[in-house]
Formats: C-alpha cells, sequence, structure tokens
C-alpha cells in the first residue's frame, strides 16, 4: 500500500481494513429500520425510534464508546465515508502499530490504544503533488448552529519543512465547493482538533476532506472522532418561552433573532419580507448601502472569496449567501497595508435614539491580534461599544449592538488586521429605530447623502511604532516579543499592565471575549455586597462574569489572554472563582500554544449542588511564545446560574525565574517535587500520589512517589517528562541512582536522558516492557559540565526516536530528565528515591546494550563493539534478545579469519563488581553464527587472577541462548568475555542481556521467583500481539490481582509469576512465558505450582503447556479454568531430540485480518493459558510458583495423575502440625521434616528476605 518512495523514508504504514478500499459493510449498524422518506434520511434528526434513519451517514446516531450522539468513531465501520481518488493515493480505514512507534500515529484517539480504528491516507506518489479526497454520504440540511469537530493527527518528515502539506475541510451544496477549514500554517504532531463551521444550509449537501502534499517523501494524515454537533434543524414545540415567538414550522425563537440575517427557525419564516420590512440591510452584493470608508491604507475593500484565493485567513464564502461568489468588506494585513493601520467604516448621522440596533456578522481569522470594534460618535467623541480580538476561527460571528443615544451620532466600525491575518464584515442590519438626521431610513436615499452632522475623531492614537514593535506608555517602543513576557521591558512597567494579571477594577487588564455563540464573558459591578450565595462575589467590585452573548452557535463561552510567554517552569496562574449551575455547567482553564497548534485542558471545575468557589492555582510550566490562556464557561443563564472570575495573577512565570529547591536532584517525593518539574505541554503525566492500586512506594511503604498510568483515559500524549530545573556547574562527574517500577502486561519505555548546551539529546539509561510489580535500582553516570553553567534555552527538540550519542568526558550537560514513552497501553511507571551522589556510578548489575556498553571495555580497537541489526557494520544476529527487533542493540565481535585469525582472541571486560552476599549469579545471553563461529569463554577475575568458569564453541539453531554461573568472590571481581577465533571464512559471537543477581544460581528453567525471573520472560516484540506476564509478591494490589500468599514462602512477601485475564479478547491475542532454550533430552522432567482464579460461570479459559521442536508443536498438558483451589502442582513430562524451550503463554482471540506476523526466530515449548470462547469480559487470574526442570530425570508419575492440592496458608499450618509433633516424638519430626521439606523445596533454594525496612538510605534493592 506504500509507494516506492515511502519505503526508504519509514513512512508509518498502519494495520489496514481487510476492505480498506471499499464501502465497509455496515455489520450490526442497522440503517432506517422504520422505513423513512429519503428527506428525513442524514437530517441529524431521530425519526426512527431507534434512530437508525441517522446511520451510515457519515456519522452513526451514536459512539458507543465516547457516548456522544451523530459521531463516526470508526471503530466498527467507516460510516459511509467513501475514498474518492482516481490513483493509489488515497484515505483507508487502519489502526496504529506498536512496531512502528514514532511513525504515524501512535495511537487512536476513540481509546486512545493501538486498537482503535481511523482514517488515515496511504500511497501518495513521489514525484508529482498529489491529493488524497474524502467524501461523506450526502446529508439533508444544516442549522445555522451546526458545528464539525474532528481530530486529525499529524505526521512525517514534512514536519520539519517549508513545503508543507495543506488538510482542507469542504462542504460541496448546488454547484459549489466550498471551503470551511483549512490547517494552520505551523502545527506539530501529535492529535489536533478540527472545529468548522458550514452555516445554514437548506438543500442536501455533501463534506469533502482533501489532503494535498507537495511531491516529496512522508506526509500522513489521519483523521478519528468526526462529530456533528447542534446541527438538526430546531423542533416543534408545545410552549414557547416569555420574549420568544414561534416560528411556522413550530418551534421557538427569542424576538431578538428575528430580521437579523440567519434562517433560524429552519423554514425561513423569520427573515420574512412583511415583518422585515422596516429592516435595512446591507449584504455588499452591490454597493456599500451608503456606508463610508474612510481613506486609508488600509482601507475596507469589498470582494469575494473567489478573488481573494485561498490563503489561510481569508474568508471562504460570505454569509449572506454562504458562497464564494457572495461580497463582504475585508482588510488584510499586506505589504501594502500599513502596519497596524485601522481601517474605518462609518454610517450616515442618525438622530438621537433609545431603540437603535445593528446587528453584523464579523470574520477574524488568522492572527491572535486581529481586531474589530464597533463605536458610536458624538461630537467627535468616540465611544466604544462592542469589541472583538484574536482569531475566531474560518467562519461567520453574529454580533449586535444596541445604541441609546441622546445625541445625532454616526456608527464607526473599525477593523485591525493582524499579521497574516484577515477583518471582514458581511451583513450589517439596522434596526427600524435607527433614523437618518434628515427623516430617512439608512438605504433609502436616491440621491447623494447629505452633508455630515458629526465628524469622526482623528486617528492620533494610531501607534507611532514599526509593525514589529509595541509602544510603551511613555511613547517608547520595544520589540512586540518583549511585551507580556513577564519581565518589565518599558521604564514604566507598562509592557506588562494588560497582560492577564487584573483585579478588574481598571478594566479588563487584556483578557479579550472570543466567544461566538449566546454566552460571553463581560464585566460585572456591583456596588453593594450580595447576600444570595448563588449570585457572584459576596463583596463589592468589579470582575469578569459570564453574561448572554449574541452570537450563533450553542457552546461555552471563551476570553483569552493576551498572547504571553515565554514562561519558565515555575509558571502558575491563580484566580479567585464562584459557580452556580446545573450538573452540566463548568468553568475550565485551557492553554492555547501557537507554535505547536494544541489548545490544552489546564484545569477544570463542575458544579455540584451548592456554590462552588474558592481560589485556584494552575500550573502552567515552562512554554513557548507565544501562548495564550483561555477562560471557558457554560451554564444555563435562563435561571439563577451564574460564573465570576476576578483576581487573576500569574506567578513565577518570567523565565529566568529560580526555583528555592532547584538544586536539590535528591529526592524521596514525600514533601513534594525538590529539584524536579513536570513538562505540561502533554496531557500524559507524572502523578504525585501515594499510589492508585499500583502499590506502596519505595521510601517508607506509605509515602509518595512519582507515578504515570498509560491507561488513562483522557490521555493522548506520547511522553511524560520530568526535567531538572537550572544546575551549577560540575567539575567531577556524578553517580545518578533511582528506584524506578515497570509493570503490566504492555508497558512502554522509561528513558533517563540528558540534553547538554546546543547538543542532540543523549540517553543515559533506558528500560521498556514489563520488570514486575517490584521496585528495582538503577544508576546512570552525569558528566563533567566543567565551567559551563547550565542554559534553559534553547531546549533541544524533541524527537521521536531519540538519538543515543556517546558522551564524552568533557560534554557540558543541560536538563536531565526521565522520560515515559506512551508505546504501551497497559500499565503503569514509578519513580522514587532519586539520589545524586559523588563520582562516577559503578558496574552496572544490568545491561541490555540499548544505550551504551554499560562499561565493558574491548581489549583493543576494531573487536567487540555495540551495535544493532539495523546500523551495524558486522555481521551479527537479525535481532537483539532484549527487544527482539533489528532496532534493539548488543555486542558484537567478528570472528572470520580476517578479523580474528585461528587463536586469536577478543577479550570484553566489565568494571568491578562489589559483593553484597557471599554469593552471586551471574548470567547473560548469547548467540554464536552457523558455521565455524570460534568459541566463547567466560573467566573470572579477582586480584588479577583469571579463573575459566563457562565455555561454548557450538549452538543449535540461531535464536538467542542464556547461560548463568554462580560466582562466590572474596572481594571486587569482574567477569571477562573470551571469543577465541576458529578460522572460518566468517562468523560471529554475540551478547545480550547481562545480569548480576544476589544468591546462587537455580538450576537452567527452574525458578521459585524469589530474586529475578531466571531467564523466563514474555516476548518483547510489539507485532506479536500478546501480553506480558506480571512478577509480583502476595502484597494485596487493586490494579495487580492475584493470589494472597506465594507457594515457595506461603507469605504475602513471596513472588510468583501472574496473569490478569481480563485483558484479553478484544484487547489481544496472548499472553506467552517462555523459558530460555534447554539442550535436547529424551527423558526430562517439568514440575510447578499454577493458582487459578476464575468464576465458575467463565470457567472456559484454559492452561497448557506445549512444546515446540524440531517436530513441531504439541500439547503435552492443560487445566481447564476455575475458581481457586489454592496453589496446586503437577508434574509434566518432557521428551524432545532436539532442542527446545520452555514458555508460559495466556492465549485469546485470534490476530486481526491484514496483521502481519513475523516468523519466530525458534522452537518453542509453551505453557498456555488460552481462552476458548469469546465469553469477554475473562475477568480471572492465572499464577506460576516454583518451577523446577529436572533434564534426563524422569518424573517417575503419570501427569494423568491426580494433583496434589495445596490451599492458601498450608505452609503455616505444616510448622504448627510439624512443631506439635515435635513436642510428642523427636524421631519422627526430624525424619517427617527431612522428607517435607525435600519435597516443598523441589529441590529448589529458598532464599532468606532481609527484615530490614526498605528506606531512602537502604541500600537493599532487587535488580
Amino acid at each position: 500500500l506504500r509507494s516506492p518512495c515511502l519505503v526508504p523514508c519509514g513512512v508509518f504504514s498502519p494495520i489496514v481494513s481487510p476492505v480498506a478500499r471499499t464501502v465497509l459493510p455496515s455489520g450490526s449498524v442497522v440503517v432506517n429500520s422504520c422505513s423513512s422518506t429519503a428527506e428525513q434520511l442524514c437530517n441529524f434528526v431521530c425519526d426512527c425510534s431507534d434512530c437508525s434513519d441517522e446511520n451510515q451517514c457519515g456519522y452513526l446516531w451514536s459512539s458507543a464508546v465516547l457516548g456522544t450522539p451523530f459521531t463516526c468513531d470508526f471503530e466498527d465501520s467507516d460510516c459511509g465515508w467513501q475514498d474518492m481518488g482516481t490513483s493509489t493515493y488515497g484515505w483507508v480505514r487502519g489502526r496504529a502499530s506498536l512496531a512502528l512507534w514514532g511513525m504515524g500515529p501512535h495511537s487512536d484517539h476513540t481509546v486512545g490504544t493501538d486498537l482503535g480504528w481511523f482514517l488515515v491516507t496511504m500511497s501518495p506518489p513521489a514525484q508529482t503533488v498529489g491529493t488524497a479526497w474524502l467524501r461523506s454520504p450526502e446529508m439533508q440540511e444544516a442549522a445555522a448552529t451546526c458545528e464539525i469537530r474532528t481530530w486529525y493527527h499529524l505526521s512525517g518528515s514534512w514536519l520539519n519543512q517549508t513545503e508543507r502539506p495543506v488538510l482542507r475541510l469542504a462542504v460541496a451544496h448546488k454547484d459549489e465547493v466550498v471551503g470551511l477549514w483549512q490547517s494552520p500554517e505551523h502545527s506539530s504532531g501529535g492529535w489536533h482538533q478540527l472545529v468548522a463551521y458550514p452555516g445554514r444550509i437548506m438543500e442536501q449537501f455533501q463534506l469533502i476532506f482533501s489532503l494535498t502534499q507537495p511531491p516529496s517523501c512522508g506526509a500522513e494524515v489521519a483523521l478519528d472522532d468526526i462529530m456533528f454537533r447542534n446541527c438538526g434543524l430546531p423542533g416543534e414545540q408545545q410552549v414557547c418561552r416569555p420574549q420568544e415567538s414561534r416560528c411556522h414550522r413550530g418551534s421557538c425563537l427569542a424576538q431578538h433573532r428575528f430580521c437579523d440575517g440567519t434562517d433560524d427557525c429552519g423554514d425561513n419564516s423569520d427573515e420574512g419580507t412583511a415583518q422585515c420590512k422596516n429592516f435595512t440591510r446591507c449584504s455588499f452584493d452591490y454597493d456599500l448601502c451608503g456606508w463610508e470608508t474612510a481613506a486609508g491604507p488600509p482601507v475596507w475593500g469589498r470582494n469575494t472569496s473567489l478573488n481573494l484565493g485561498t490563503s489561510y485567513g481569508i474568508p471562504t464564502r460570505d454569509h449572506s449567501n454562504n458562497s464564494w461568489a457572495g461580497f463582504f468588506l475585508h482588510v488584510s494585513s499586506g505589504p501594502t497595508a500599513q502596519a497596524g493601520g485601522t481601517a474605518q467604516l462609518s454610517s450616515p448621522t442618525f438622530q438621537a435614539t433609545n431603540s437603535c440596533s445593528l446587528v453584523l456578522y464579523c470574520h477574524l481569522h488568522g492572527s491572535a491580534t486581529s481586531n474589530l470594534s464597533i463605536s458610536y460618535v458624538t461630537n467627535s467623541t468616540k465611544h466604544l461599544m462592542r469589541e472583538k480580538t484574536g482569531d475566531l476561527g474560518s467562519c461567520w460571528v453574529r454580533e449586535r449592538v444596541d445604541f441609546n443615544v441622546t445625541d445625532p451620532f454616526k456608527v464607526l466600525i473599525e477593523g485591525v488586521a493582524g499579521s497574516g491575518g484577515t477583518v471582514a464584515i458581511d451583513d450589517l442590519i439596522l434596526s427600524q429605530g435607527c433614523v437618518k438626521e434628515q427623516g430617512e431610513l439608512v438605504g433609502n436615499v436616491p440621491h447623494p447623502a447629505p452633508k455630515l452632522l458629526v465628524t469622526l475623531p482623528s486617528q492620533a492614537g494610531v501607534s507611532p511604532c514599526a509593525a514589529d514593535k509595541v509602544a510603551c506608555d511613555s511613547g517608547d517602543c520595544i520589540a512586540a516579543e518583549l511585551a507580556c513576557d513577564f519581565a518589565d521591558t518599558c521604564a514604566d512597567g507598562s509592557d506588562e499592565k494588560r497582560c492577564g494579571t487584573t483585579t478588574f477594577e481598571s478594566g479588563a487588564g487584556g483578557w479579550h471575549d472570543v466567544s461566538m455563540g449566546r454566552l460571553r464573558w463581560g464585566l460585572q459591578k456591583v456596588t453593594e455586597p450580595q447576600s444570595s450565595p448563588h449570585r457572584m462575589f459576596l463583596c463589592s467590585g468589579t470582575f469578569l462574569a459570564l453574561q448572554t452573548g449574541e452570537g450563533q452557535m450553542v457552546g461555552p463561552a471563551k476570553a483569552r489572554s493576551p498572547p504571553l510567554g515565554p514562561s519558565g517552569p515555575a509558571c502558575t496562574m491563580e484566580m479567585s472563582y464562584r459557580i452556580h449551575s446545573d450538573p452540566q455547567g463548568f468553568l475550565a482553564i485551557s492553554v492555547a500554544d501557537h507554535t505547536t497548534g494544541t489548545t490544552q485542558l489546564a484545569w477544570q471545575t463542575q458544579h455540584r449542588g451548592s456554590t462552588t468557589g474558592g481560589h485556584v492555582r494552575v500550573p502552567l510550566g515552562e512554554r513557548s511564545r507565544p501562548f495564550q490562556v483561555e477562560l471557558l464557561a457554560l451554564v444555563d443563564l435562563q435561571g439563577l446560574a451564574s460564573v465570576s472570575v476576578d483576581n487573576v495573577t500569574f506567578e513565577q512565570c518570567y523565565l529566568d525565574v529560580v526555583s528555592p529547591t532547584a538544586a536539590e536532584l535528591s529526592c524521596n517525593f514525600e514533601r513534594g517535587m525538590c529539584g524536579w518539574y513536570q513538562d505540561l505541554s502533554s496531557d500524559f503525566r507524572w502523578v504525585h500520589s501515594t499510589g492508585q492500586g499500583q502499590g506502596s512506594d519505595h521510601t517508607t511503604g506509605s509515602g509518595y512517589f512519582l507515578s504515570v498510568d498509560s491507561s488513562v483515559l483522557w490521555s493522548r500524549g506520547q511522553r511524560a517528562q520530568l526535567l531538572t530545573f537550572r544546575q551549577e556547574p560540575a567539575t567531577a562527574p556524578r553517580c545518578l541512582s533511582f528506584w524506578y517500577r515497570l509493570a503490566g502486561p504492555q508497558i512502554g519505555t522509561l528513558n533517563l536522558k540528558l540534553w547538554p548546551e546546543g547538543g542532540e539529546e543523549v540517553v543515559l539509561w533506558t528500560r521498556r516492557g514489563t520488570q514486575g510489580s517490584i521496585w528495582h535500582r538503577a544508576w546512570a553516570t552525569l558528566p563533567a559540565t566543567g565551567q559551563q553553567r547550565y542554559q534553559v534555552r534553547p531546549r533541544p527538540p524533541m524527537s521521536l526516536a531519540p538519538a543515543r550519542h556517546r558522551l564524552s568526558d568533557t560534554t557540558a550537560w543541560g536538563q536531565v530528565a526521565f522520560e515515559v514513552l506512551r508505546d504501551g497501553f497497559l500499565g503503569d511507571v514509578g519513580l522514587d528515591d532519586i539520589m545524586q551522589t559523588a563520582g562516577p556510578c559503578g558496574a552496572e548489575l544490568s545491561c541490555s546494550f540499548e544505550v551504551e556498553g554499560c562499561g565493558l571495555a574491548a581489549s583493543r580497537k576494531g573487536t567487540w563493539q555495540r551495535q544493532s541489526n539495523g546500523t551495524g557494520t558486522t555481521a551479527g544476529p537479525v535481532a537483539d534478545h532484549t527487544t527482539g527487533t533489528a532496532a534493539g542493540h548488543y555486542m558484537v565481535v567478528n570472528t572470520g579469519r580476517v578479523s580474528l585469525p585461528a587463536g586469536h582472541t577478543a577479550a570484553l571486560t566489565s568494571q568491578p563488581y562489589q559483593p553484597s552476599v557471599s554469593a552471586q549469579c551471574l548470567a547473560f545471553w548469547y548467540q554464536l553464527s552457523a558455521g565455524t563461529p570460534g568459541s566463547l569463554k567466560v573467566f573470572v577475575e579477582q586480584s588479577r587472577v583469571r579463573r575459566k568458569v563457562l565455555s561454548m564453541s557450538t549452538m543449535e539453531g540461531s535464536n538467542w541462548h542464556r547461560s548463568h554461573v554462580t560466582i562466590q568472590p572474596d572481594g571486587d571481581w569482574q567477569v571477562v568475555f573470551e571469543a577465541v577465533g576458529a578460522g572460518g571464512d566468517h562468523g560471529y559471537i554475540a551478547l545480550d542481556d547481562l545480569h548480576v543477581s544476589e544468591g546462587a544460581c537455580p538450576k537452567p528453567a527452574s525458578c521459585d521467583f524469589e530474586q529475578d525471573t531466571c531467564g523466563w520472560s514474555s516476548p518483547s516484540d510489539p507485532r506479536l500481539h500478546s501480553f506480558a506476564w506480571g512478577w509480583k509478591s502476595g502484597i494485596t494490589l487493586a490494579k495487580y490481582p492475584g493470589p494472597e500468599q506465594d507457594h515457595t514462602l506461603g507469605t504475602r512477601n513471596g513472588h510468583y509469576m501472574h496473569f490478569d485475564t481480563s485483558v484479553l479478547g478484544a484487547r489481544g491475542t496472548s499472553a506467552l512465558l517462555e523459558s530460555p532454550p534447554l539442550p535436547a533430552a529424551t527423558d526430562s522432567c517439568l514440575r510447578f505450582w499454577y493458582h487459578m482464579d476464575i468464576p465458575e460461570h467463565l470457567s472456559s479459559g484454559e492452561l497448557r503447556v506445549t512444546l515446540h521442536g524440531a517436530a513441531g508443536q504439541r500439547t503435552v498438558w492443560s487445566m481447564a479454568g476455575h475458581h481457586s483451589r489454592g496453589w496446586q502442582s503437577t508434574v509434566v513430562p518432557v521428551q524432545s531430540p532436539s532442542e527446545f524451550q520452555v514458555s508460559g503463554a495466556t492465549l485469546g482471540c485470534r490476530v486481526s485480518p491484514g496483521v502481519h506476523q513475523p516468523p519466530r526466530l525458534h522452537l518453542l515449548l509453551q505453557i498456555s493459558f488460552e481462552i476458548t470462547t469469546r465469553r469477554w469480559p475473562m475477568e480471572g487470574t492465572v499464577a506460576l510458583d516454583d518451577i523446577m526442570y529436572s533434564a534426563k530425570v524422569g518424573c517417575h508419575s503419570s501427569p494423568e495423575s491426580p494433583v496434589e492440592e495445596k490451599p492458601p496458608g498450608s505452609f503455616v499450618a505444616e510448622v504448627v502440625l510439624s512443631v506439635l509433633l515435635a513436642l510428642v516424638i523427636v524421631a519422627l519430626v526430624a525424619a517427617g521434616g527431612w522428607y517435607w521439606l525435600k519435597q516443598r523445596r523441589l529441590a529448589s533454594r529458598i532464599p532468606t528476605e532481609s527484615s530490614s525496612p526498605q528506606g531512602f538510605d537502604n541500600i537493599t534493592f532487587r535488580d
């Protein structure tokens, strides 16, 4: 499905629906069950009792996932959308792939995982401009209040190019295709919301999405969650409210909305000629209707969209006809226009009146600084009545102004187009109370207008500064980007006076209303204290309050601050507020970032039955300029509802503000964040808490830690970052240690990164996939910075595929960041007890080689090297062991005769390990190539004395093998891996996943899971669509259920492997637990204990042991799911003449059609738990413990024999029983105790648990 051009660019290739290029069948979607007429189909009104007349209309009548009406989430079908392309470049229904994380959408928008569906463009042409077209089914009519919202995702290499693709939404009706929206010129990757307003459409219409891209490689756009709000015509009402009148079709409409130039009734009865004959309307279709423009530039120009083109800020149609051929007045910024100049349009002179009103429609788009004001002028004095500032979007917004003037006056409309923006007006409608001074209505004079009786004020107030500067109150000019940057630049501080910090006593303080609907923000003054609890603030004064608006849309009121920034990490906004409303009412704060084109919710509160209010602190964090803070509110003002805001301040927002805790990198998070702060630019964030069902903290067991939950429903971000503040220079390296937890069946990646000043980011440490619900300790060395101070700006860009570079001893370091990537959707990450100490870190106890060589040093250059199959220059494994992909890293040495002649050696030596117990287990994975690879020898070196502990020269198969050896050191020791050439033409030896743990090594494939998982693991390749088993103790965790006691120790502190079956079914295919490869054996035995806790009515699950060998796959044991009977044991004979693997699996639904499954790299013996029916959810848990594999030793029992049962707590009962028996007869106790211990431990060591508490300074850890 991809063009040849796209392949080398690494472009996203989604999992595509098997019927992607055709209209998808509706499946279970019922269409028009009541045989509605064609006029009743797809008109946003439910005529059938099941609303099936509104299915497959470009939307379904309701989204089962989102719970919103008239929505297409693409989860079950394409809702009737059709690809209209004539080439291979077009739209398909697909979903994301974690195997290609970082290219294309990493998840859909509906469910936020790789299992959700969306529409996406595929196969653009390589050498020519290409356009992909997508068309909706026919829809019947749209109300004037209609609002279309959808989410789109931008990705590809074009994000860093100047020539960008353009996504457009248009409406086709009659013989026109009229643009509604197009993508902004500046944007970033990720999901963005598109909002379009088609206006009143009286006939059939269709919507068209198009993506046009230049002849370059790498642009993809996805669409999801298309919603239609308030698009149906108003329904018939039995009784109209006061101040409403009835439309001919039976609906009711507010009287002040009659004769306003918009068909609100749906049958145009509110705009009838008879009742509107005394209103004067100017559509500019023929002339200016007696209105006059002042000499410019700039001036109001009369034109059409057809003539003006498709520039971003230009209106795409007029309001009068909703057509690209209709006329309107506009003022645009451009080379010939005076920078920041004001275009003026004035009316004739009107008589003094108290009943004159003006309705007009305005269009402000393309700039955050555009302005439209409506005033009246008497005796050369201008009185401002209404003002619109900012970018209102590509739509016409209704505005109404009532004039109550005691002297003759003129109406003055002024427009200022900001950089790149356009201000336009259309349909000026004057009421019958607007009477010309000569006694005639405006527009009814066939001869030239009489001499003006009112003169306009001069434009002396126009800024004296150039376009890229702003004026101080003193008259001085400063650069525009220095205004509202939270630092005084003007000598009088006036550049920071109208920047959002205000008590509203002297005006709006820079806040401006940008509402488009029937609610708006405005200043309200109270002269006497109010005692009613639902009426605003109890004290007198002026505040910002929600008021009735004049717009035609139905939605929340919105007020914006001026463009702000840049801001520092500690920046917060504080304000007082009160809200009284029904349960649907809310007050919210969002942040619009114009650099990335995103708007992010920062805070929200809803009414909960009584007046809610107080003082709130909203973190804004570090943001680039320009960004704007938005106040949003929605309540029903018909009753006693109200919303008000006061005392707004911005605290510690200056970029160079230094936090008093900035130097505190060591932190246990008990009293806050210390010298760390969180990046707020993403909605995927760290949470400071005592745990949310995933376990306790590491410091005290009941304190605070930081966590990230990848399954939160509201998050669509790709990364959560924890950053450092400004740091003092460091002349010597430092060691940063920390405790982390990676838990869950599909958890993503935790990185520790360094952003050197002026350089590319460096990954210091990384882990991916589940490590169990257990705290682990890790270390990373921070290099010396010399005398160069840390700099906050500019921060290096954050790429999706971070570069990994080797650090030198002189690297100047910048910010340190803990980063969680959302490349997994089920699980959580924990972080606690960060500690910085002097000097570099010691030898790493676990090394995956994903970042660097972990301090392992080659004996000579050109021998051992770290590489991946995707980027390496030396022949090596096709995939590493850690990730199972070609992108994963390992250490490899070329053993061909040219690189390593026969008998020559190449050594790889670790840093010294410091023994913490009497015995340690060294484990690693290795791979020897086919042919004559030579041999791999492993030495342990102490006090410069080497002792060989392992040697291997042959290996069956091409998969990774695990080896381990017990070390009993009496001091610091090092491991030396030595490759010996054998003279073959080609060959290699590779190493991966080096691990040192406490205690002696168990037998191969045998494990009690107390110290680690002994090489048992779940496949890491995301293309397998499998879930991982977890490793946990018996301590109860709400998020990760399992037995309350393990089998080994019989206590809550013992550990076992577990899996929660509720994640299976529609979420994925399987959960595998695999052993390391084992030598061939003809008579071996597998013993293990299992625990199943599945409700009886869902007992269709099955735990299976499957043997994969050279002869194929064979199930050798199975057990049906059942309710808890405690820990049970079983014995399974294992006979295989060839090398095999033992693995455990939980299997669910089959692979989705169209999903590519890579070939398995090795033969497997699997223990599988499989759901054999589709009765989901499959609530329940399965656990494994005390696995013992005995090679070349028969089981001496049949797997069909009765299974021994061991209920929870039996360990304690047996101990008590043994003590009682000891009081009766010592000899029997001794003999029985010896026999019981032998059977109980299953020939496996029982480790001793430390009784010391795991505190912040405790050095005991699990790794």
